[in-house]
C-alpha cells in the first residue's frame, strides 16, 4: 500500500495551502491561534467563503454541491484546514445531517436543505444524547407519537452544542415503544422555533456557553420531517456516527498545535536553559509526535481503502483514530500547561501586573485543556469505541 503523495496530490495540497493563506480572514486566524471561540458571524462568514469557492461540502457527492475529490485529496483538504488554522465548516450540518439527508432522504428534502447547508443558511444542531442516554444512546426516551399528519414531540436533550445559534435540529426519537430499543427509533426533522421548544444553557467547566438542553414539550413536526423510514432511525445514526469519529481525530489540528507548543518551549527558560532544551519535556514531545504521526499513517491507511473499494458502510477503523485523536488532544493540551506553567492561570485583561509576553496566547490555555477533557467522551465515549473495535476489528 503506497501511503505517499502523488506529483498531483502535492500540487493539489499546494493549491488548497495557498488558499487558506490568502483567504481565512486574519481575525479569524487569530482567534484559532490563541485558542478562542470563534463567534457564529465568524462561521458564517467562513464557510460562504468556503461555499462560492466550491469547497463547503468536499466530500458531498458532486451532484448535491461537492468537489468529486478523491478521498486522498479530501484527506489533504482537511489536513491543511486544520493546520491553517480555519474553522471547518458548520459539523452539524455538513458532516452529520448532511449526509444522512442525501443518503436516506427523499428528493424534496435534498433539494431544499441540503443548499441551506452548505451556505450555512440554516444552522443545525444535534439532538442525540438525553439524560442517562448518552453512551448507551439506544436508551433514550424522547418520543414522537403519530397523530394525522404531524408527529407529537416529547422529551429532553442534553450536551446539545452550539444550540443557542440553531435553526434546526435534527432528533432521534421513540417511535415505537414496543419495538426492542435500536428497533424503534427514527431520526426526524425539527425547526427550533416550533412552539414547546425550551433552550436552556450549561456553563462547561471552562466557564464557556458550548452546550445546552433542549426540551421538548408537545412540539408538533409535519410528518413529512421524517428522513427515510420510521423505526429506521438507528442506522442512520450509526451512518452518521462513523463520519463524526473519523473528524474527530483532527491530526492536522494536533500538527499545528504542536508546532506551537515547540515555538514556546523555545522561549520560555526553565532554569537557565529554554524548556524545549530540557530532556524529560523533550520526551513527551518526542512521544506525542511519534504517537500522531502513527494516527496520520492510520486515517491514510483508511483513506487508501476508501479510494480502493469506494465509500460505503463507515469503516469501523474510525473508532480508533477517534480514540487515539482524542487522546493526542487532551495530550497536547496538557503539554501545553506544562510550557507555560504557572502563566496558564487566568488573569484579568486589566490587570497589566497579571501580564507577560506570551499573555494572547496563555489567556486560553487553561480553558482550553479543561474543555478538552470532552473529546474522548463525546462522539461516542472510548470505552464504548473500544467495544465497537473488540467485535467489528477484532471478531470478538
Amino acid at each position: 500500500m503506497d501511503l505517499s503523495f502523488s506529483k498531483d496530490e502535492l500540487a493539489f495540497r499546494d493549491e488548497v495551502r495557498a488558499f487558506f493563506k490568502e483567504s481565512v480572514p486574519p481575525a479569524i486566524r487569530q482567534k484559532l491561534l490563541e485558542g478562542r471561540h470563534t463567534s457564529k458571524d465568524d462561521l458564517v462568514n467562513w464557510q460562504r467563503i468556503l461555499n462560492k469557492k466550491g469547497w463547503a461540502v468536499p466530500h458531498w457527492p458532486k451532484q448535491y454541491g461537492g468537489t468529486g475529490w478523491t478521498p486522498v485529496q479530501q484527506y489533504i483538504f482537511l489536513e491543511e484546514l486544520q493546520a491553517a488554522p480555519a474553522p471547518p465548516p458548520l459539523p452539524f450540518g455538513v458532516n452529520m445531517v448532511g449526509p444522512v439527508i442525501y443518503t436516506f432522504g427523499n428528493e424534496e428534502q435534498k433539494k431544499y436543505y441540503l443548499p441551506r447547508i452548505a451556505n450555512l443558511d440554516d444552522w443545525w444542531c444535534q439532538g442525540f444524547s438525553e439524560p442517562g442516554s448518552g453512551s448507551d444512546l439506544a436508551s433514550l426516551k424522547t418520543t414522537a407519537k403519530r397523530k394525522g399528519d404531524v408527529y407529537i414531540v416529547n422529551g429532553q436533550k442534553t450536551w446539545t452544542t452550539l444550540a443557542q445559534h440553531a435553526d434546526w435540529i435534527f432528533c432521534l426519537c421513540r417511535t415505537d415503544p414496543s419495538a426492542k430499543k435500536q428497533t424503534g427509533i427514527s431520526f426526524i426533522l425539527i425547526d427550533m422555533k416550533s412552539r414547546g421548544i425550551t433552550v436552556r444553557p450549561i456553563q462547561t467547566i471552562d466557564g464557556g456557553h458550548e452546550v445546552n438542553e433542549v426540551f421538548l414539550d408537545d412540539v408538533e413536526v409535519p410528518v413529512t420531517n421524517l428522513v427515510g423510514e420510521e423505526n429506521k432511525g438507528w442506522d442512520y445514526a450509526k451512518f452518521l456516527l462513523g463520519n463524526e469519529r473519523t473528524n474527530i481525530a483532527r491530526v492536522g489540528m494536533s500538527k499545528e498545535r504542536l508546532r506551537r507548543i515547540k515555538d514556546l518551549a523555545s522561549k520560555v527558560m526553565a532554569g537557565d536553559k529554554p524548556l524545549i532544551e530540557d530532556a524529560r519535556f523533550r520526551e513527551r514531545l518526542a512521544t506525542t509526535e511519534i504517537e500522531l504521526k502513527a494516527l496520520e499513517l492510520t486515517q491514510m491507511r483508511v483513506v487508501a481503502n476508501e479510494s480502493k473499494n469506494g465509500r460505503g458502510k463507515p469503516d469501523p477503523a474510525s473508532s480508533i483514530l477517534k480514540i487515539k485523536g482524542s487522546e493526542i488532544q487532551q495530550t497536547i493540551t496538557e503539554l501545553l500547561i506544562d510550557v507555560i506553567g504557572p502563566f496558564a492561570a487566568p488573569y484579568a485583561p486589566d490587570d497589566e501586573a497579571g501580564r507577560n509576553e506570551f499573555a494572547d496566547w496563555t489567556t486560553q490555555i487553561a480553558p482550553g485543556y479543561f474543555n478538552y477533557r470532552k473529546v474522548s467522551i463525546y462522539g461516542g465515549s472510548n470505552e464504548i469505541q473500544r467495544n465497537i473495535i473488540a467485535k467489528a476489528v477484532l471478531g470478538l
